[in-house]
């Protein structure tokens, strides 16, 4: 499918301008046909890839063929214009055999575009008849999905994501525990890896980012290191590297931690505060994993910078930090990026040592505390990214519901109103399944239906919040 990106800008901008120039000009004028027969170009092309045309809306989102399409401010004009439209003249759903012509689109957006506002509960009904009386046979419209923001394909897009992030998990421990027993590693093993982890979040970054809420930590090195990938792949998709640099800072973040593996296990585990020299040890798994990471590039071919990110990435902004060096040096963009992932990766998980904080709490502390020398830009693209409430945490209602946080909302004007999934209803009464509910959605009078009162602790509910991702 068309990611976010080129091929799901040319869909919208295509029905953006046939929505647009039938706006204009009267539908047999030679504008018109030019901007249809572009269209209809886009919409081959869509078939010929994915075999179908399915433009859905969800709320304030737009999903094409099963997969969200980003809001961005290079499309935010033509994203809103489509869902406007369609929304207005009640369409939940457009969707095109293959048979559709540039007649049957010229006649459709025509009725469309004569829809316009409407409060009419019956629009959508109207609208069909005049396509059955226009003779259109390849385009079909139906109302919004009800019983909350499910869409078909969600299970298999979770499933995905899921036989994804345990392959990258797997790869992870092969790779500690080769460099702790000092044997080969299959690098092109870790560079799928990286690349599957890449890809996912490009494509369906929600899924795949709520399984970082996985709470294990007996394998904390392993679920850590692929947690910071995915979070750095997403921070970076944010900040606007291209898809190869995207692959580069996955490989480091996935290696970063790979000194870990030399150090004690005694240490690494230990329930108490640790000595002077405990903590000497444990602050050598910098220099280690570069040593470590060079050793991965004679195999193959890890870039350099992986080394770097591997010696840099407990450097502060300013340079302080360890390891300590003789000349004060600035980290790069990559370590800087990890060292923020990593951090709020290791504060909201339980280790043996430390209890996990709420996801929200750290995300303040990220950005408050500035001993903690993070970078701000970077902090406040992961917080652009999470919300302000992340995935996973867990709320109360002012309707006295329970929710789980799933997603941030599509709509930035609403970042303190994400995408929760009900857990217990206004009588205490536990829901299965567990609808998914957008706490932007407003009554008939305009006032919000929920708000978020308080966060409280998944544990305090006996939830376990991965089996609402997993």
């Amino acid at each position: 499918m068309p990611d976010a990106t080129t091929g799901a800008r040319d869909i919208l901008h295509a029905v953006y301008q046939g929505i647009r120039i039938v706006r204009l000009h009267r539908i047999e004028t030679r504008q018109v046909g030019a901007a249809l027969d572009r269209l209809c170009t886009v919409v081959e092309r869509a078939f010929e890839q994915d075999g179908a045309f399915e433009i859905r809306v969800v709320r304030q989102s737009l999903y094409f063929n099963r997969e969200r399409l980003q809001s961005r401010i290079e499309n935010y004009v033509f994203y809103g214009h489509v869902r406007g439209a369609l929304s207005q003249a009640g369409v939940g759903v457009l969707r095109l055999e293959r048979s559709a012509t540039a007649h049957d689109w010229r006649l459709f957006l025509g009725l469309l575009v004569a829809a316009g506002p409407s409060e009419h509960p019956d629009a959508l009904e109207v609208l069909r008849k005049q396509l059955v009386r226009s003779g259109i046979r390849g385009i079909a419209v139906d109302p919004p999905a009800a019983g909350g923001l499910a869409l078909p394909g969600e299970e298999e897009r979770r499933e995905a994501a899921k036989r994804t992030y345990e392959r990258s998990v797997a790869v992870s421990k092969e790779l500690f525990q080769g460099a702790r027993l000092g044997r080969t590693t299959n690098v092109k093993e870790v560079k799928h890896a990286v690349e599957d982890i890449v890809d996912a979040v490009l494509n369906h970054g929600a899924s795949l980012g709520g399984l970082s809420t996985l709470k294990d930590y007996d394998d904390y090195s392993f679920t850590h290191s692929v947690n910071v990938c995915i979070f750095c792949v997403a921070i970076g998709r944010r900040l606007g590297l291209s898809k190869a640099q995207l692959y580069d800072l996955g490989l480091a973040a996935l290696v970063h931690d790979i000194g870990m593996s030399r150090i004690p296990h005694e240490i690494l585990t230990k329930g108490s505060a640790l000595t002077h020299a405990e903590r000497e040890s444990m602050e050598s798994h910098t220099w280690l994993g570069a040593l470590s990471a060079y050793r991965l590039a004679d195999y193959g071919e890890i870039p350099y910078q992986s080394m770097i990110v591997a010696y840099e990435h407990h450097l502060k902004a300013d340079g302080t930090g360890y390891p300590r060096t003789r000349d004060r040096r600035e980290p790069s963009i990559f370590s800087r990026i990890i060292a923020v992932a990593a951090a709020f990766d290791a504060a909201t998980n339980e280790r043996s040592y430390s209890a996990a904080s709420p996801p929200d709490e750290v995300l303040r502390e990220l950005w408050e505390d500035k001993a903690l020398g993070h970078d701000p830009v970077v902090v406040k693209a992961l917080i652009n990214l999470l919300g302000i409430y992340p995935a996973g945490t867990c709320v109360i209602l002012d309707s006295y519901e329970l929710a789980i946080v799933h997603s941030a909302n599509t709509d930035a004007s609403f970042v303190h109103r994400p995408i929760v999934r009900l857990l217990c209803d206004t009588n205490g009464h536990w829901l299965s399944p567990a609808p998914l509910v957008d706490l932007a959605e407003t009554d008939d009078a305009g006032n919000f239906s929920r708000s978020i009162i308080k966060v409280t602790s998944a544990d305090k509910y006996a939830i376990k919040v991965s089996d609402y991702f997993v």
